[in-house]
Order: C-alpha cells, then structure tokens, then sequence
C-alpha cells in the first residue's frame, strides 16, 4: 500500500525540482545535443574508415591499428590537458573573466603542443622501434612505417583543435566545433574512399592515401577553427602576449588542477587496456564477443558524453559566477534525471540485443556471449552513466580533480582489475560473469561520488 505514494511522491519532487532548475537545464540541453552529435559523427565515419582499410587486407588492418594506438594515446593527454583547462574556462566564463580565460587557453597550447611535438618527433625519427613495442610482424612494422610518419605530421594540429574546442565549448559555443569536424570527418572519408582506392581521377595509393587524407582532414579543421575564431572574434580570440601573461601563482594553481585529469585519463586508458588483455588470454571467442560489445555500448555513451561535458560547462559557469548553492541542487537534480534517462536507454538495449549477432559473422558460442554481456551492461547502465556524470560533469566542474583520479582509479586498479584477473584467469570462470566483476567498480565509484556530491565538499572557485 505504501509503494504507490513512494511513487508519486519521487516523480512530483523530480518534477518539482526540474521546474526549479528549468533555465540551467535548459543550457545544458542545448550545449549537450552538439556535443553529442559530434561524438556520434566521429564515431561512425571511424567505423567508415575501419571498413575501407579493411579491404586492403589483415596486414594493413593491423599496421593502422597499431599506428592508431599512438594517437591515440596522444588524444587521452590532449583530453586530459583540454578538460582540465575547461575547469578553469567554464570558471572564468561565468566570472566574465576574459584575461583568464587567454591564460588559461596559452597554458593549455603550451602543453598540448609541447605533448604533440614530442610524439610527432618520435615517430618521424623511430617509428619502426615504436611499431615494434606491438608486434614482432616484420610484414605490419614495414606497413605501418609510411602510415605512422605521415599522421604524425597532424599531431601538433589535433591539439590546437582539441585545446581550441574544449574552450570554445566552455564558453557556450558549440555548434562551430561540431560543424567543423562534421567537415573535417567528412572530407576524410571522401578522401579516404578516393585515394585508398584511386577514385575520382585521383591515384590509388592505398594506405599511404589513408594517412595523407586524415593527416589533411585534421589540418584543414585546425586552420579552418583558428581563422574563424580570430576573424568573428569570439572572446576566447587572445593574442599570443595575451595568452603568456602568466604568473608563477597561476601556473602552479594551473598544473595542480589539470595533472590529476591527465593521470585520471591515462590511468582509466590503462586499466581498460587491462580487461582487453584479460579477455584475450580468455580465448579469441571471448575477445571478439568483448570487442563486439564493447563497441555497441560505447554507441548508447553517445547521448551521455553529451550530456555529461555539457554537466561540466553549466555548473562551472554557475561557480564562477558565484551561485554555489545553485550548482549544488542542479548537481542534485542531474542525479535524480540522468540514471532515469540511462535506465529507458537499457530496457530498450535489453530487448534489442538478441538482434546484435546478426549483424557479424560469428559463431553461436560467440553471439551468446554477446547478447548476455550486452543484458548485464544495460542492468548497470543506469550507475556507469551516474558516475560519468559525477566524476566528468559534477566534480570536475567544481575543480575536486584530485578527488576524481582517485575514485576512478582506485576502484579500478585495486578491484575490479584484480577480480577479472583472478576471476578469467585462475578460476576461468563463464566470460559474463567475468565482465560482471568488471563493473564491480560502478557501485563504488557511485557511493562514494554520491557522497562527495551531497557533502557540497566539490566546489572550489579557481577564479
């Protein structure tokens, strides 16, 4: 008798408490489509690319995935440097404190610059030894040596356009970044299909045409991003002197808030390198139901990216401008909305699943494992998409970065990690349950982010 009432009582307070914050929410929509749109874009015109290699032959599909993972490394210390910067520009913004802003964005370059120019060397100068840290295949190193020196020339620019965006996004303006790379990934796949396979009166040049189509895809969206940022001089558009105005005080403020992001990404990056190498000792049956997954789950991320960066941008607006109580019950209603929404994406993904397997061309041991990893995922959605919202959109935003590294990584490396391992390869226990213990982290990560919330401990004001 008494669940009813519970019921209604639950969904009146949420309802009253998103009339209360419908302005903040409002923004946050509006800054979140965007950026969630560019994160579905770049994710199927990647699937794009991977096909059209993938007619070139295993040998080529690997010597691109190893030269990939090169990049992406640089993109997890470009993320960590772009986010952690956001913290102070989302601030500041919401301060209407341009000058800070410009030093914020010059520290920012340096470092994403300096990061890029040190990768970009090493692959001009030692790419096979850096090939050879994957494989021993002479065949994929000799493939991938061409491949790796031509997109490297474009590492340097990735970070302009990275650093640019994040802070362009901080500031409320996301529909250029979007239309930018929608751009750039358009003419990277237009360039791809052209000079891979000697389309349009263009020569084919295989994956030498792959690297020089995406090293001029990302190029022209740095230069195209700059040039309109400086000629509509929007806010962000400091001068160079403008942007090494810096203190002794604030870099040292600057770097004390971003290194802890940077470990976060390369700490969480390593950790899922970790459960990859797990399943793969497991069997390649395994792994391919893992990586089949595992990309299908990153799709349903797709809306909460959005909505978690954009989480980030409004509360640390709300900080700088000095509504602290504000960004604290905001805060407390995205956690009562965000697992609501993530709880109707997974019974939609629950009922979806057996349909999954259909689309490969995989065993039935394989299609199982699939459906079954994709049903516990869709179970725990709703606490992986709380935490996100925690830990990138809520704690981050109130520059609690140390806070963060700390619940993502610990959680990870002492537990979850640990159980997987001993879990597949000692007790070599059923592959679902096994990626339930991965997950083994969320609940955690979700109590304990839940009360760093609910504490108000989180907020710290940069400006």
């Amino acid at each position: 008798m008494n669940e009813q009432p519970l019921t209604v009582s639950r969904n009146i307070n949420i309802i009253s408490r998103l009339k209360q914050d419908g302005k903040s929410f409002k923004k946050l929509l509006i800054l979140a489509l965007p950026i969630a749109a560019q994160n579905l874009v770049q994710t199927l015109l990647n699937l794009v690319d991977t096909l059209m290699i993938g007619q070139l032959g295993e040998t080529s599909i690997a010597a691109v995935a190893l030269s990939n993972q090169i990049f992406f490394l640089i993109l997890l210390l470009l993320f960590g440097i772009s986010s952690g910067s956001s913290v102070f520009v989302a601030q500041f913004w919401g301060k209407k404190d341009i000058p800070g802003i410009h030093r914020a964005l010059g520290m920012a370059l340096v470092l994403g610059l300096l990061g890029a120019a040190l990768f970009t060397l090493a692959s001009q100068l030692f790419p096979a030894q850096i090939l050879g840290l994957y494989t021993k295949d002479q065949r994929v190193i000799e493939a991938g040596i061409p491949y790796l020196r031509i997109a490297s020339v474009s590492y340097m620019f990735t970070a302009g356009t990275i650093v640019y965006q994040g802070v362009l996004r901080s500031t409320g303006v996301v529909k250029l970044p979007l239309f930018l790379s929608v751009t750039a990934l358009s003419l990277n796949a237009f360039f791809n299909y052209a000079l891979i396979f000697g389309k349009f009166g263009l020569p084919q040049m295989g994956m030498t045409g792959a690297a020089l189509a995406t090293s001029g895809a990302r190029i022209i969206e740095m230069l195209s991003l700059v040039l309109i940022i400086y000629l509509k001089k929007y806010p962000i558009a400091g001068s160079i002197r403008q942007m090494i105005q810096l203190n002794r005080k604030f870099v040292k403020r600057f770097f004390h808030k971003v290194n802890p992001v940077i470990l976060n990404e390369i700490g969480w990056s390593f950790g899922m390198t970790m459960f990859t190498l797990v399943y793969a000792r497991m069997g390649t049956e395994v792994l391919a139901a893992y990586n089949i997954m595992d990309t299908f789950s990153r799709l349903t991320f797709v809306l909460f990216v959005g909505t978690g960066n954009a989480t980030a941008i409004v509360l640390g607006n709300m900080i700088g401008e000095g509504l602290q109580k504000e960004a604290r019950r905001s805060a407390k209603t995205i956690l009562m909305v965000a697992p609501l929404v993530a709880a109707v994406v997974g019974i939609i993904i629950f009922t979806l699943a057996p349909y999954v397997p259909g689309l490969f061309n995989i065993s039935e041991y394989v299609g199982n494992l699939i459906v079954q990893m994709l049903r516990i995922f869709t179970i725990v959605l709703f606490v992986k998409v709380s935490n996100m919202h925690i830990i990138i959109g809520i704690l981050r935003s109130g520059g609690d970065t140390h806070f963060c590294a700390a619940l993502e990584l610990i959680p990870l490396w002492f537990i979850s990690i640990p159980l997987v391992a001993f879990a597949g390869l000692v007790l070599k226990l059923p592959p679902p349950m096994v990626y339930l213990l991965c997950l083994s982290e969320e609940l955690i990560k979700y109590l304990t982010g839940l009360s760093r919330v609910l504490s108000g401990k989180w907020i710290h004001d940069l400006t």
